[in-house]
This record gives C-alpha cells, structure tokens and sequence, in this order.
C-alpha cells in the first residue's frame, strides 16, 4: 500500500516536471515564435463564376480560420505582417454530378479552385506556393440559387481549410 501511493506520487511528480516543456494545441497549430500577424488580402476572382462575392466569402473563411484558430492577429498591410497569405480564385465549376432515372441532374457539384502563396515576412522565398480545390454537392432540383450558394461557401470553407493545414503544418 505504501509502495503505490510512493509510486503514485512520484508519477504525479514526473508528469508535473514535465509539463512545462510540452506545447499543446487544440487546433494543432504551434506557431513559430516571432509570429503574431498575418496579412491576408482579397484574393482576386479570374474564375468567370458570375458569383461576385466569392472574393470576400474566401477571405472570411481565411479570416476566421487564422485568426480563430491560432493566436495571430490580422495586420491591416503586408508591412506590418510577419506572415502573409496571398493568392487568386482561379476555377469555378458548377456540373452535374449525378443523373436520375429521367436524365436529369439529381445532384450538382460545384469546385472551386484557388492557388495560393504563404510567405513569411524574415524569408525571401515562400513557404509554399500550392493549388487548393474544395468540393461540394447539392440538389439543384430543391432550391438551384441558395443550394449552389451554400455549396460555394462549403468548397470555399474546404479550401481554406486546406490553407490553414498546409500552412501551420510547418509550424
């Protein structure tokens, strides 16, 4: 009995030295030190998706992901920044990705594809520069404008998710 709680103690002790030298995240993100901004411009649409705000959807879902899930603040200008995600919308799809009994789309599928740079202010050279795509289908029978609507801000939201991954994978 005196053994277990000797051994208990000392486990409790161990784990506790421990501790201190351990960097947890629940997002996974461990941000290099000297890195608390990053600058996020408007990525330009060129994709000819007719939809005129997939600009400023992408920049929210990257907004709220860097800033959401890790501790960095959004600088206002690239100057200011120690990080900086850049790029452009450059493909839009909107095709059918599954045909019924009466030759008609039972499911559509929208992509999106966006090739961004992720640099570092100290560095010269980016960290990475890499085409993300995200996907998502819907019924265009229930309700075509709101359900390619939701389907662009879901493939949006996969490919700045993507960005985010790619990017604190480094970390």
């Amino acid at each position: 009995m005196a053994w277990n709680r000797i051994l208990l103690l000392l486990t409790v002790t161990f784990c506790l030295s421990f501790s201190s030298c351990l960097r947890y995240s629940f997002t996974g993100a461990s941000i290099p030190p000297g890195v608390n901004t990053i600058f996020i411009p408007f990525f330009p649409d060129q994709s000819n998706s007719g939809l005129g705000d997939l600009s400023n959807r992408l920049n929210e879902a990257l907004i709220n992901r860097f800033v959401n899930q890790s501790k960095l603040q959004l600088a206002n200008n690239e100057s200011d920044a120690d990080a900086v995600l850049d790029g452009v919308i450059t493909g839009y799809t909107n095709r059918p990705f599954s045909i019924g009994g009466d030759e008609q789309s039972d499911q559509n599928e929208v992509t999106i594809t966006v090739r961004a740079t992720f640099k570092y202010a100290s560095k010269e050279e980016p960290e990475w520069t890499n085409t993300f795509s995200g996907k998502f289908t819907y019924d265009p029978t229930d309700d075509p404008i709101n359900g390619e609507n939701q389907a662009a801000n879901s493939a949006l939201e996969q490919a700045a998710n993507n960005m985010f991954n790619d990017a604190v994978s480094n970390w």
